[in-house]
């Protein structure tokens, strides 16, 4: 991008956990410091302070509603915002605000850009056209080569168009040597955990697809009888599937060795206090980004083998691949890495480290989204 201030309206349904908001907050950082500016249209959410602290300024609208007319009412209310706001770009990551964006964008000839964030299952007739939407942009990102292989496939999608932008990772907020030791010990004080158990970490908001009944089913299978499972994330209202999970490990015997923790806000203090992170979903990642959170922190990670997950481990050197839904292979994976040696663990962390810093910089991943925004603006 030029050095012209530009705005930039980012849409989305909330500012909650999760990697597309994540993005979102990365991306306002990087406008912010070159002298942009960045408007968040969404509903709001736990990360809008930290948005807020990246230089957004937020304007609350339904953008979550799935209703036809809520969608309509809000493109009308975008265009306003366009026009109102002087607006130069709209960048959209999810579907049903990308729906009101582009309606929105049409009206007033702005620049529209899509971030593919996910699969986006097509199990019903007009899910293909409803996630269409997120491939209708004058410049798709893909969010690993994973999604861009989908998007071509499915959506016909061209190079004219398709950018593929990886997630990344803050080197210098997920780096081991600056997490200090009173930080851990508040997690796990809160926690209520043994810091002598092996700890196996699950982080994610708590969701069927996430695979967190795969790991508590795995945990009666190990050897190693001691490790403990954390569950980080929150339920977002989903009370009955966490209570659900509870009842498993009841029924499984194993309720000593689960904690559901909720969200946090100290990952990298988090993923100090695990032995082991994993990603168990039962459904393709687009990009696993807690998998490459936890390598920049030299964590041993087991991750189910499809998805964003292939772009990410390699199998045996920079982690461990599993089937999905699979939790006696999981088991077998977890007691695997939990057998390594300290010079087995601190070895293989230096190498994930040097790997992540090489290939998923935040740094790269911000250069690169505003290039592509360039490309529409200069």
């Amino acid at each position: 991008m030029t050095e012209e201030s530009r705005k930039i309206l980012q849409v989305l349904p909330r500012l909650d956990t999760g990697g597309a908001e994540r993005v979102v907050i990365e991306i306002t950082e990087a406008l912010t410091s070159l002298g942009h500016q960045t408007i968040i249209a969404c509903e709001g959410g736990v990360l809008s302070p930290a948005a807020v602290r990246a230089g957004a300024k937020i304007v609350t609208l339904p953008l979550a509603s799935k209703s036809p007319f809520t969608m309509r009412r809000n493109a009308s209310l975008l265009a306003k915002l366009i026009r109102d706001e002087k607006i130069d770009l709209v960048h959209a990551h999810s579907r049903a605000p990308a729906w009101s964006a582009l309606w929105a964008t049409r009206r007033t000839k702005t620049p529209f850009v899509t971030s593919y964030h996910g699969t986006y299952n097509e199990n019903a007739p007009f899910k293909r056209r409803y996630n269409a939407v997120m491939a209708a942009g004058d410049r798709v990102i893909a969010v690993s080569a994973f999604i861009g292989s989908l998007v071509r496939e499915r959506h016909k999608v061209g190079d004219d168009r398709l950018r593929i932008i990886p997630g990344g990772v803050d080197a210098n907020k997920f780096d081991p040597s600056l997490v200090q030791g009173d930080r851990m010990a508040k997690l796990a004080r809160d926690w209520r955990l043994d810091v002598d158990a092996p700890l196996i970490m699950l982080a994610g908001r708590l969701t069927p697809w996430k695979g967190q009944r795969v790991l508590i089913a795995a945990l009666p299978l190990m050897r190693h009888k001691d490790a403990v499972a954390v569950l980080v994330g929150s339920d977002q209202g989903r009370e009955t599937y966490a209570q659900s999970l509870i009842a498993q490990a009841e029924a499984l015997g194993v309720s000593s060795r689960l904690r559901m923790v909720g969200h946090t806000e100290d990952m990298p203090a988090a993923l100090m206090l695990a032995d082991i992170v994993v990603n168990a979903s039962t459904d393709p990642e687009g990009f696993g980004r807690t998998v490459v959170e936890a390598q920049a922190m030299g964590r041993v990670v087991i991750a189910t083998s499809h998805g964003g997950a292939g772009d990410t481990i390699r199998d045996g050197e920079t982690g461990f691949l599993v089937p999905p839904g699979d939790p006696q292979q999981l088991a077998g994976a977890l007691d695997k890495a939990l057998d390594f040696s300290t010079e087995q663990r601190l070895a293989w962390g230096g190498y994930t480290r040097a790997v992540v810093a090489q290939n998923f910089s935040v740094q790269a991943m911000q250069y690169a989204v505003l290039h592509v925004y360039g490309e529409l603006l200069d």
